[in-house]
C-alpha cells in the first residue's frame, strides 16, 4: 500500500512539509509506503476547461500534474497538504488540484484522501474545507484525526513546537493506514467497490 502526499508549498522544506512528514512518518510505521511529492515553485496554471486531457487522460499543461497522474495508479490513498494565503489555499496547489481532478479524478475515485494545513495563526478552517471538497465531489473517503488537520508555526521549527499539531498529523496518519489495511481486507474477502450510478447533470436555469 502507498500513500502519495502532495506538498503544495513554495518552500520545500517549511513548514507544510514538517506537517506531512508527521504523517508520512505515522503512515509508514502504520506498514504504509509514503512518498512527499513537492510541486515545485513555479507557477502553476489553472485548469483552462480545453477537454484536451479527455482524449489523453493527461493535462496539456505537460507538468508536474502528468507526473502526478503517473503515480496514481501505484497509491492508494492520496494527502495534500498546503499554507494558508488569505485563508485559503496556495494558489500553486489550487491550480494542481483543479487539473489533476479534471484529467484523472477516476483513478482516485473511492481512494481514501486528507488535507492539512499550516499558518502562522487564522484562516486554517476555511482553507481545510476547501481542500476537502476535492474529495467530495470525487467519491473519496475523508480520512480525519481528533482534531482539524493544521498545524500552527512561522518556521518549522516552530511548527515543532506545536505539540498537539504535531499529535494531530500523526493520528492523521495510523488513521489512514488503518483505514487503507480495512479496506484490502475487505477486498481479500470479495468485497466489491459500489458501482455507482451514471452522472446525472441538471442545470438550474432551464
Amino acid at each position: 500500500m502507498k500513500v502519495l502526499l502532495l506538498n503544495g508549498s513554495p518552500h520545500e522544506k517549511g513548514c507544510t512539509y514538517t506537517a506531512l512528514s508527521e504523517v508520512a512518518a505515522a503512515l509508514e510505521k502504520g506498514g504504509v509506503t509514503a512518498e512527499i511529492l513537492w510541486l515545485g515553485a513555479s507557477p502553476a496554471s489553472g485548469c483552462l476547461g480545453c477537454g484536451g486531457c479527455r482524449k489523453t487522460g493527461l493535462c496539456v499543461r505537460g507538468d508536474v500534474v502528468n507526473d502526478i497522474i503517473a503515480k496514481l495508479d501505484d497509491c492508494d490513498g492520496l494527502v495534500v497538504g498546503s499554507p494558508v494565503h488569505y485563508a485559503s489555499a496556495s494558489g500553486q496547489i489550487t491550480g494542481v488540484l483543479d487539473r489533476l481532478f479534471f484529467a484523472a479524478g477516476g483513478k482516485l475515485r473511492l481512494k481514501p484522501g486528507a488535507a492539512v494545513v499550516s499558518a502562522r495563526r487564522g484562516g486554517t478552517t476555511a482553507a481545510l474545507d476547501q481542500l476537502q471538497k476535492y474529495f467530495t465531489i470525487n467519491q473519496m473517503p475523508v480520512v480525519s484525526s481528533r482534531y482539524w488537520n493544521m498545524v500552527h508555526g512561522n518556521t518549522p521549527d516552530e511548527v515543532r513546537q506545536d505539540e498537539e499539531g504535531l499529535s494531530v498529523m500523526r493520528t492523521l496518519g495510523c488513521n489512514m493506514a488503518w483505514l487503507l489495511r480495512c479496506i484490502a481486507a475487505g477486498r481479500a474477502a470479495g468485497i466489491e467497490p459500489p458501482a455507482g450510478e451514471p452522472p446525472v447533470k441538471t442545470n438550474f436555469i432551464r
